[in-house]
């Protein structure tokens, strides 16, 4: 199997189809940010993510309560003051919460506002809607996504958490505008393969949309730093199933094939279960890196391939998984 070298978002950027996810940079009660890393840890990632040629950084307004876009803006200002013409250009993407106190689908145009100013940009390359909501009307919604891109603030649009169903009306109602979706953020790993069962995968190759794969490494899990007795730090990270030593138990022979897979190609588990995910045509991961080193060696699931029948073993191994 072939690795894919870049993959389309929204017919006008081509990117690697590794990117950054920002909801560590900044949240504190459940990643442990300003304990176990702090900001200088997270502008090293940043560095060397884009020295690695992984450009996209995904962020939202609700991460850390505003400060995961607080802290990308003053990394950008600081790159642009370094070394404004080196390197790749930073590609930012974020996303709109429609929380129950917003019953107007026209809020977004506020959130998008203070997005920018937090990020210090006049324009972001996908603004993305962080999850259906009961209360807003999804045609409203794209509607107003609709015009941010006719405004000039917004290059691409997407959304998150999306059903198939959900997606193909959001598709059709942007297009009536003559605006494309660019990209569906869903969970998306080896142990999380529900996307490929419930027409979500399926509806964004006959769509043509970028499915960004969130949680791409399961938090953590499929890293092969966990098993029973060694669980991750953070309070609430603890406190879930997925890290219970009965779950911890059941993943064992998932990460012993990751390893298995990784000694033959020099890498390590992590960098073995990203590029299953990323020699996928039209799929986006987009692992978490709160620190230099997580961000090269997320990078190292670039550049390789394995081979057709490892892919096969892995996937049969974890076919039907879901966290």
């Amino acid at each position: 199997m072939q690795n894919e070298v870049t993959v389309e978002l929204g017919g006008e950027l081509r990117l690697s189809p590794l990117g950054v996810g920002a909801w560590a940079w900044g949240t504190r009660n459940i990643w442990g940010y300003g304990k176990e890393y702090g900001r200088a840890d997270v502008a090293a990632a940043f560095r060397a993510s884009l020295e690695s040629g992984v450009s996209l950084f995904d962020t939202a307004e609700i991460y850390g309560s505003g400060a995961s876009e607080r802290i990308i803006g003053e990394l950008l200002r600081e790159r642009d003051e370094r070394s404004p013409n080196s390197g790749e250009r930073p590609v930012i993407a974020t996303k709109f919460a429609p929380l129950p106190y917003r019953l107007d689908p026209r809020s977004l145009l506020k959130a998008l506002d203070a997005s920018l100013d937090r990020l210090g940009v006049s324009t972001v390359d996908l603004y993305q809607i962080h999850f259906p909501s009961p209360l807003l009307r999804l045609n409203g919604l794209m509607d107003v996504l609709a015009e941010t891109v006719k405004e000039g603030k917004v290059r691409q649009v997407g959304v998150s958490n999306y059903s198939a169903g959900q997606m193909q009306r959001a598709h059709d109602r942007l297009a009536l505008h003559g605006v494309r979706l660019a990209s569906n953020q869903v969970h998306y790993s080896l142990l999380n393969r529900a996307t490929e069962t419930n027409g979500v995968l399926e509806a964004c190759r006959d769509l043509g949309v970028t499915l960004i794969a969130y949680s791409p490494l399961a938090q953590g899990l499929l890293t092969g730093k966990y098993r029973p007795g060694v669980k991750p730090s953070g309070y609430f990270r603890r406190l879930g199933k997925s890290f219970s030593d009965k779950n911890l138990k059941k993943i064992e022979p998932v990460v012993e094939i990751l390893r298995e897979i990784g000694e033959s190609h020099g890498r390590k588990p992590s960098q073995v279960a990203l590029n299953w995910l990323v020699t996928q045509p039209g799929v986006l991961a987009i692992p978490g890196a709160k620190d230099e080193g997580q961000a090269r060696q997320n990078a190292g699931a670039l550049g390789w391939s394995m081979t057709p029948e490892e892919h096969e073993k892995l996937g049969l191994a974890t076919l039907g998984w879901r966290e």
